[in-house]
């Protein structure tokens, strides 16, 4: 099974980097977490669309998440809602419309986050849910994994140091795999 993981962050050491390099340390031996970047992804322009198409590190994203069993998206919070760089993604990735049902439509997905603030990204995970809606994806409604104070639980290299976060985080990795494990036997 292969799910594939998304940091909302362009920063180099980001706590959501670590968070899903964390992840993938407590994925299943039959499970592979494969990590994608954002950070070549050009802001939407329909013009650009319209005389060139979809840029080639977009599709190259689209066409992993097409092939993945889940998506895993590890959400910064920023102004108590979603980072505009990592909504611009999935904009660009919802084009052309018909691709949606190819990349979006059904494909099991789950929310993590983690900030420096108190709040543990949970309004940005909030805000993502009108996103998958409209996407119809099929979001994974376990225990949150919400990281807040994440410059007591990361070391300076963005790696997850904090062994009761790290708890939380095999536990929900454990959650999501079945979640998916679920949906594809009904759907065999």
């Amino acid at each position: 099974m292969t799910i594939v993981g998304i940091s909302g962050s362009l920063r180099k050491n980001s706590f959501n980097a670590g968070l899903l390099r964390a992840a993938a340390e407590f994925v299943s031996p039959d499970t592979r977490l494969e990590i994608l970047s954002i950070r070549e992804v050009p802001l939407y322009d329909a013009d650009v669309e319209e005389t060139t198409g979809v840029p080639a590190v977009v599709q190259q994203i689209k066409d992993r998440v097409a092939a993945c069993d889940g998506l895993l998206l590890a959400t910064p919070e920023y102004n108590n809602s979603i980072p505009g760089v990592f909504k611009n993604v999935i904009d660009w990735m919802s084009r052309p419309p018909a691709d949606i049902r190819r990349v979006f439509i059904d494909r099991p997905v789950a929310l993590m986050g983690a900030t420096p603030g108190m709040g543990g990204t949970s309004l940005a995970q909030s805000a993502w849910l009108p996103v998958f809606r409209t996407l119809q994806m099929r979001p994974w409604f376990g225990p949150r994994m919400l990281v807040s104070g994440a410059g007591q639980a990361f070391d300076a290299q963005g790696n997850l140091t904090d062994e009761k976060v790290r708890g939380q985080l095999k536990t929900f990795v454990s959650g999501f795999e079945g979640f998916i494990r679920r949906g594809k036997s009904t759907s065999d």
